[in-house]
């Protein structure tokens, strides 16, 4: 999984790289294969923004959180980022879902 940060109209300290990267690792444990992750952390007024893209097999899944705190910003966009991974990875599997079109087709492939 490779992350890349960056940081709009501020200065990205040490303390809250390493948090921002130890926080979005353990979106590994939902879905294994994340290929990247790219966040971008911003500062508008009194608000402080996270905005986290993550690509996986065939799509992109993103998360936009605004709060008073960018701790609290960062842990909201990954907790609906374990939200998205989840329904993703179910529907991967088929389980409550229709299957990806993706799979749909190879399946549709291998009746003929």
């Amino acid at each position: 999984m490779r992350i890349n940060i960056t940081s709009r109209r501020f200065k990205l300290s040490d303390d809250l790289k390493e948090y921002t990267e130890k926080t979005v690792r353990r979106l590994k444990k939902y879905y294994e294969p994340i290929i990247d992750v790219d966040i971008v952390l911003g500062w508008e007024k009194k608000d402080r923004m996270a905005e986290i893209n993550i690509s996986v097999y065939g799509t992109i899944l993103s998360a936009h959180e605004r709060s008073e705190d960018m701790r609290k910003s960062i842990d909201r966009a990954v907790d609906k980022l374990e939200r998205q991974l989840k329904k993703y990875k179910d529907r991967r599997r088929g389980f409550g879902h229709e299957k990806m079109p993706s799979e749909q087709l190879i399946a549709e492939g291998n009746e003929s």
